[in-house]
């Protein structure tokens, strides 16, 4: 396993842990954080760790025309219940990501010090955010990298029932508009697959991110 210095440098993914785990160390400065993006490589750790770097393999990934709405989500979106922007309120929602309860987790590994990181590069234009409000209040949302042609989806959260599911249809649905190839979502789980995303081979998923860099 690699041990990062200040230098800004990241090993190949093929020398990848089996665990997923690329490097450690390093730090989240913008230009860290978006080399590490743009070669398939995103942090995840959780306070008092070190800075951990993982590249899976597989890869949760969703093909936009693979987008799967049903019926009742349909209904759900016809019915205007909700209110959908982008990038009105970044801070608000990487917070409610980092405090929102998970079943099966104990804690986040949405730091303060990650906060700061993401923030730092939504003023860059570079990290985004989808907003879903009922009632005047932010009930669900969504955040990511924003790399041109790809979208590396980092979190998202809800309030009430469907919320995080109309930031996702609605951040796919303008991708699809903006001639977007692929949404990244890092890593399997059933919420996931139900929304249409599927794991790849990471290193088909490494081609698609060299081919639209």
């Amino acid at each position: 396993m690699h041990y990062l210095s200040q230098d800004l440098f990241f090993p190949e993914v093929s020398l990848t842990h089996s665990s997923g785990i690329i490097a450690l160390g390093g730090d989240l400065s913008p230009q860290r954080l978006v080399l590490a993006y743009k070669s398939g490589i995103f942090p995840w750790f959780e306070d008092g760790e070190p800075i951990t770097w993982w590249s899976p393999d597989p890869r949760m990934v969703l093909f936009l025309d693979e987008l799967v709405v049903t019926k009742s989500m349909r209904n759900v979106l016809n019915r205007d219940t909700f209110t959908v922007t982008f990038n009105q309120n970044f801070r608000e929602v990487i917070s409610n990501c980092q405090q929102i309860k998970r079943d099966g987790q104990n804690g986040t590994w949405i730091t303060n010090d990650m906060i700061e990181a993401y923030c730092n590069l939504h003023e860059l234009g570079i990290a985004k955010s989808v907003e879903v409000w009922q009632d005047g209040q932010i009930v669900g949302g969504l955040y990511g990298i924003d790399l041109g042609h790809i979208f590396c989806g980092e979190s998202m959260f809800s309030k009430v029932s469907n919320a995080s599911k109309i930031a996702f249809i609605s951040l796919v649905r303008h991708l699809q508009k903006e001639n977007y190839k692929l949404l990244d979502c890092q890593v399997y789980n059933e919420h996931l697959e139900s929304l249409g995303c599927r794991e790849i081979a990471r290193k088909d998923f490494i081609s698609i991110l060299k081919n639209n860099n």
